[in-house]
């Protein structure tokens, strides 16, 4: 039973082990997050110390996530109170304790959009909106360009990367790509990376991304090719600004299933934001 008492300075706060995270991604989990089967490896190997978790009377009560990437740039996820505990001051002791992680970088999100308000009250300004699609994509097979990556492939993939965020992540990518499971495809035109997409098994449809590409060709044939990785539906976080990815999307039959709005609360560097057709996940950017 709850206790109706609790209260936030009964709440401590500290950093969450992986095992911690299980629990919390439990909870994602029944928000409808659909979390990655494995996703806790390669987020942890980012920032291990950007994951916190607030308990009461030694149970999990809330969590957040900043993961800090660099000097100038994190990314705030996994907000969360257990529903029983909500309303009790509990979530913003614990969101005030993550954002101080971050200390002066710039810091992002991506969060439903009725608490638009909420998080500006934090410094946070609207970016763009991404919508959630899913489905299983009827699309034509990927012709000879498309390949699985390899070894060899991985200094242009991270260099590919980096241009596609506001940050560099080699920690981050290196597990991404490497965690089981996570299958990974790229695409060669003229001897050049054109673009890459990973996918990987999550609670209910198998989830794809990053998918990042030169052109809306390049990222149907990459969106094609993962989806012949998955044994089921799969899920895009496309970036509703990229009227491409929207269109490749909706032409291969996936359906909108909720929105997200991205959110910085200061300046990011420049990056090439038409290549990104779906996101690498919401939890970490």
């Amino acid at each position: 039973m709850p206790d109706a008492a609790a209260s936030a300075d009964q709440l401590v706060i500290d950093r969450a082990t992986a095992q911690d995270w299980t629990t919390v991604t439990a909870w994602a989990a029944a928000e409808g997050w659909n979390p990655g089967l494995r996703d806790a490896a390669a987020f942890f190997a980012q920032d291990p110390d950007g994951f916190l978790l607030g308990r009461l009377n030694g149970e999990p009560a809330t969590a957040v996530s900043v993961v800090n990437y660099g000097d100038d740039f994190a990314f705030l996820g996994f907000y969360l109170v257990r529903p029983d505990l909500r309303g009790r001051g509990l979530g913003i002791a614990t969101w005030n304790a993550g954002l101080a992680h971050a200390g002066g970088r710039t810091i992002g999100l991506d969060g439903v959009p009725d608490q638009q308000g909420n998080y500006r009250r934090s410094g946070f300004e609207l970016a763009y909106n991404t919508a959630r699609f899913v489905g299983l994509p009827d699309l034509p097979p990927p012709d000879g360009t498309v390949r699985v990556m390899g070894a060899a492939d991985t200094a242009a993939v991270h260099d590919y990367d980096s241009a596609c965020l506001p940050a560099d992540r080699p920690e981050f990518l290196r597990s991404w790509l490497g965690n089981p499971g996570h299958q990974t495809a790229l695409r060669i035109v003229d001897g050049n990376l054109a673009g890459f997409g990973t996918v990987r098994p999550a609670r209910d449809s198998h989830r794809i991304g990053p998918l990042f590409a030169n052109d809306a060709d390049t990222a149907r044939q990459l969106l094609a090719a993962l989806a012949a990785q998955a044994d089921g539906p799969v899920a895009v976080d496309a970036p509703l600004r990229n009227n491409s990815a929207v269109r490749l999307c909706e032409e291969a039959g996936l359906k909108p299933s909720f929105e997200t709005a991205r959110m910085y609360t200061g300046p990011v560097r420049s990056h090439c934001r038409d290549r990104v057709f779906g996101v690498t996940t919401l939890e970490l950017g």
